[in-house]
């Protein structure tokens, strides 16, 4: 069986060691790295692509949530806040956070978290292996879109339009809904209305004014905000 990839992220490396003590013991988890900041947390899950990574929340310069706004789509299958403030909880949640460890955890609690991490993990291997198909209902029609078959996806209003070949579909979905579903490997967050799909990029262009654009095989250009720029540039590169 295929062990779990695991990072740990926390600036007090007393904290990192509680985590790391038990995650040591299950021979189930493989401990990739860990790291003592944002930036350092955001260069490994890049590089390592872990399926777990236990985060703390506070942190210099950038903390837990920043970290994993600058993610994206490309956050792991499984984040667990950890901190030692239970003010942060509905935060969490809503950040799309698994489960959140407040400090001092007992071994029990951690269990839990980690058993949870799991269940979560297989489900998204599972839905990484089949190729989703989205139903798109438009005046009493039923349409089958393929997610690998499409471009770009637009945000618009509480809908999404697919944008797929020359056809565009409108599906009634909100975008942080859909993300949650697509495959993190396969499409990449470039901006907040905008998600396109990697095998359909051709070139990160830099324009005259410092922006950056991504282009598409079929010559769509789509804007980077600044939000997403160092991660769509440090994702492109790999």
């Amino acid at each position: 069986m295929k062990r779990v990839r695991t990072l740990v992220v926390d600036d007090e490396p007393l904290a990192r060691s509680n985590l790391l003590v038990p995650l040591r013991r299950d021979p189930g988890i493989e401990l990739l790295r860990e790291c003592g900041s944002g930036p350092e947390a955001l260069t490994a899950i890049h590089t390592e692509k872990p399926d777990l990574v236990f985060l703390d929340v506070e942190m210099p310069e950038c903390d837990g949530f920043d970290v994993l706004e600058m993610l994206g789509a490309d956050a792991p299958p499984a984040i667990v806040f950890v901190t030692a403030y239970d003010g942060y909880a509905l935060r969490a949640f809503a950040a799309g956070a698994l489960d959140y460890l407040l400090k001092p955890f007992d071994d029990a609690r951690f269990d839990r978290a980690l058993e949870r991490a799991k269940e979560r993990i297989a489900l998204a291997g599972h839905a990484r292996r089949a190729d989703r198909t989205l139903v798109v209902k438009s005046s009493g029609r039923a349409t089958f879109v393929s997610m690998s078959d499409i471009d770009w996806i637009e945000a618009a209003d509480y809908n999404v339009r697919l944008h797929v070949g020359g056809a565009t579909h409108v599906l009634r979905r909100s975008m942080s809904d859909l993300e949650g579903e697509l495959d993190r490997s396969g499409f990449l967050r470039i901006h907040r209305t905008v998600i396109v799909n990697l095998e359909r990029v051709r070139a990160l262009e830099l324009g005259a004014g410092g922006e950056y654009d991504v282009r598409l095989v079929d010559g769509t250009c789509l804007p980077v905000s600044r939000r997403y720029r160092r991660t769509v540039r440090a994702r492109l590169s790999s």
